[in-house]
């Protein structure tokens, strides 16, 4: 299935006869790996561009060691592919060979087959394990998805967390069952015919337990700045091996682990004015390292709203395309969010919500396309229209959405069930890439709450500092506002998966079903090339797909309101309908909508016209 010839070259390389050793320290006098069971220590050999390494006979896959620079502390390795005690503790030799796969004829989903299903491992079973996830792809699997996307994996301190903490980028978490439970995960769901694409932090790395400083005083610069503190310098004068690092970390989840493709974290986060940014380095160096039939996506979320990141690299254009597949595109979200809840704070005031805005941010792939954002004060954006609309990931709810609001409350939290039987259809029949959030496919009661498991002193700033940043919201009270330490904060946030037989959830699933099946059988959902999407009034949109060998579909959505429409106007006599999101079977009011060649929409709703 892929290259074998591509070896991870940093790390613990186990072979028949041991294991070989190599770090990064380029001003260290001296690098000792010490096997922390026995005490023994060997002292590396020093290789040029900083680089240190040994072969050590009879050291074994299991083996624990850590790294003393110049006589300081014991530290983990920083290419470490497993922590069984902890980010602080020693490392492990893992065997990347180990495992047997059996997905020999898996090559990948391509980007047009996209379905993505966002999930946290940790809460996304009662058990919050790899393995226990596998019980769940089945009904994945039932309900139309294509591919899970799992939320950071890369070991992070203590025993929860959303895994933007992470400081072993290597190591999968532990807590989760580490690298033979994330094997198993991804041979299962691609036995099922399903991808797994992995998040992956690349602009920083978490405040606790992070020792790549002690290795090298160049991984991080404060030329530039980030949220998080001073930017990872990738591209100062050290900056070589700070950036193959990162395009190692990219090739070992693709090469070791069969990764189907990575979800790429705050990109515009990633400060590079080297001539070749990072981020585009590392999808022409991970693309060339696989077999030309492998499919392998790479996804962005950047929030400049530039199309050269999903433009393939032209010597025309010189460094402004970076051949990624997709980005997140947030335009969407936040026009729905606004048409449904007339929020306003932060963000939201930037969008208005109506239809015809609603309308054009379908047509152009994104709203803000070089107009002014009176939110950040500046121009955003650029054209993309002339894009596929299958490199836009659209989503009505994601872990950002959910999880950075006080409460975690999910959208069938806070709006009507009909409205949010409508958004969902409109994201599900919308030409651009859908993104389901875990729980959303039957409107979950459970939140989806922020949650950390770190050292008390920062745990009382991670909990202070979530409290101030919602203190100005008139909404929340600072007592209101759920510990991320506490551990009741984390176990209610955890899926309730026998919910979906209740029939509040159970028609909203066979809703989601019933989508999603329409998207993979119809060939215009199929194609998607032929969508031309109108406003219908103040509250409603209709995407129209023509099809002349499969016949055109007819989608109208109302976010509201009344709505009146004279079928004969759409050029296209005798229309059926194939779909209604308020029919009775998925729970709604059931009444009529069609007299004669008139459609008639009282309140939220979607409906679907087959000619």
């Amino acid at each position: 299935m892929l290259s074998i010839s591509w070896k991870l070259p940093i790390g613990a390389q186990p072979h028949a006869a041991g294991t070989t050793f190599r770090v990064w320290a380029p001003v260290a006098q001296r690098v000792d790996v010490v096997l922390t069971e026995t005490g023994q220590h060997y002292t590396l050999n020093r290789e040029p561009h900083g680089y240190f390494s040994r072969d050590i006979a009879g050291v074994a896959p299991g083996t624990l060691y850590a790294y003393r620079v110049d006589q300081a502390a014991l530290r983990p390795d920083p290419a470490s592919r497993a922590q069984p005690s902890g980010v602080h503790g020693p490392s492990m030799v893992v065997d990347p060979g180990a495992f047997t796969w059996s997905d020999h004829d898996w090559r990948g989903l391509a980007l047009e087959d996209l379905v993505i299903y966002e999930l946290h491992v940790g809460t996304a079973t009662p058990d919050g394990t790899f393995e226990a996830l596998i019980e769940r792809l089945d009904a994945l699997v039932e309900l139309g998805v294509t591919a899970i996307e799992l939320m950071p994996v890369a070991d992070f301190p203590g025993e929860r967390n959303w895994g933007y903490d992470g400081v072993n980028l290597f190591a999968p978490a532990y807590s989760y069952g580490g690298a033979q439970g994330l094997c198993r995960l991804v041979d299962a769901a691609h036995a099922r015919g399903l991808a797994v694409l992995l998040d992956v932090v690349y602009n920083h790395l978490g405040p606790d337990g992070n020792y790549l400083r002690e290795f090298s005083p160049y991984y991080f610069t404060d030329r530039h700045a980030t949220p998080w503190g001073d930017a990872i310098d990738v591209d100062g004068q050290h900056a070589g091996p700070v950036r193959d690092f990162f395009i190692a970390n990219a090739l070992y989840w693709a090469h070791e682990y069969h990764i189907d493709g990575l979800r790429l974290d705050a990109v515009h986060a990633i400060i590079d004015t080297s001539p070749t940014h990072l981020i585009a380095e590392l999808a022409s160096t991970l693309r060339s390292s696989l077999p030309p039939d492998r499919h392998f996506l790479l996804i962005a979320e950047h929030d400049a709203n530039d199309p050269a990141l999903v433009r393939r690299p032209d010597p025309a254009l010189a460094r402004a395309a970076w051949g990624l597949d997709g980005i997140w595109s947030d335009d969407f979200h936040h026009q729905v969010r606004v048409a449904l809840t007339g929020e306003r704070d932060g963000y939201y005031a930037d969008y208005s919500g109506t239809a015809q805005d609603l309308a054009a941010t379908i047509s152009q792939n994104w709203f803000f396309h070089g107009q002014l954002s009176p939110h950040l004060g500046r121009a955003r954006g650029a054209p993309a229209a002339d894009l596929a609309p299958t490199h836009f990931i659209y989503c009505i709810q994601n872990h950002d959405q959910v999880g950075n609001r006080a409460l975690g409350d999910r959208l069938n939290h806070v709006v009507p069930l009909d409205a949010y039987r409508a958004a969902s259809a409109l994201l599900l029949l919308a030409p651009q890439t859908p993104l389901l959030w875990m729980g959303q496919e039957w409107a979950a009661s459970t939140p989806f709450l922020f949650f950390t498991d770190h050292n008390p002193e920062l745990g009382r700033a991670v909990t202070e500092g979530r409290r101030r940043e919602f203190a100005r919201f008139t909404a929340f009270h600072k007592q209101s506002i759920p510990d991320p330490q506490a551990l009741e904060t984390f176990t209610q946030t955890k899926l309730r998966w026998e919910e979906r037989s209740k029939p509040e959830h159970a028609f909203v699933l066979l809703l989601y079903q019933d989508l999603l099946s329409l998207r993979r059988r119809h060939l215009v959902l199929r194609q998607r090339t032929s969508c031309v999407t109108r406003a219908v009034g103040d509250r409603t949109i209709s995407l129209h797909y023509h099809g002349p060998e499969s016949g055109d579909l007819f989608v109208v959505v109302s976010l509201g309101g009344v709505t009146r429409l004279d079928l004969t106007t759409t050029g296209s006599p005798g229309w059926n309908l194939l779909l209604d999101s308020e029919s009775s079977t998925y729970g709604g009011r059931g009444t009529p909508i069609l007299r004669g060649t008139h459609l008639h929409l009282d309140g939220a709703r979607a409906v679907v016209l087959a000619r």
